[in-house]
């Protein structure tokens, strides 16, 4: 899919098709993983639901954009988790703990990468849309760590697993 698998001297993968359907697979499995999780999982185990959709809405509305239903889950679904988290591994954080702590093998990297988007989406985005920091840490909360550690490590794991396809 890149040429990381074949180049180690590349700590990010040049843009290409093969990048694009690369990061599109990857947090497509990232988010299906999450939302497995957190919609459905969890509630089933007594735990907290994950309402990522009426995060990304109360976002947008708090930014002065329009925020119904559909605008949410094209929020969540396609700009947060096909694009914009995959594209975080991939240019961002993977490269950044390459070079901080060469010898991290790439499952507690991604489960590093997930507690990262938790502090970004829990600590983060809902100070932004107006809800209480890290929300006021209640079930939901600590659902959502797992959630994004899931997604780090689903989202990642489709990446390994691709790269080292395109290298045989």
């Amino acid at each position: 899919m890149t040429s990381l698998a074949t180049d180690p001297a590349r700590t990010v993968p040049a843009l290409s098709v093969d990048t694009v359907l690369l990061i599109l697979l990857s947090g497509a499995a990232g988010t299906i993983a999450f939302d497995i999780f957190g919609q459905a999982l969890s509630p089933l185990l007594g735990f907290a639901n994950l309402a990522p959709v009426g995060l990304a809405r109360s976002l947008l509305g708090s930014l002065g954009l329009p925020n119904a239903a559909p605008y949410g889950h094209l929020m969540h679904l396609f700009f947060v988790g096909l694009l914009a988290y995959p594209i975080g591994w991939l240019y961002i954080a993977r490269p950044a703990l390459k070079r901080a702590l060469p010898g991290l093998h790439w499952f507690p990297a991604s489960a590093l990468y997930g507690a990262a988007l938790w502090v970004f989406a829990i600590g983060g985005v809902t100070s932004i849309a107006g809800l209480p920091f890290f929300l006021n840490f209640t079930g939901i909360t600590w659902v959502a760590l797992v959630g994004h550690v899931i997604y780090g490590i689903a989202a990642a794991s489709t990446v390994v697993y691709l790269e080292r396809l395109h290298a045989r």
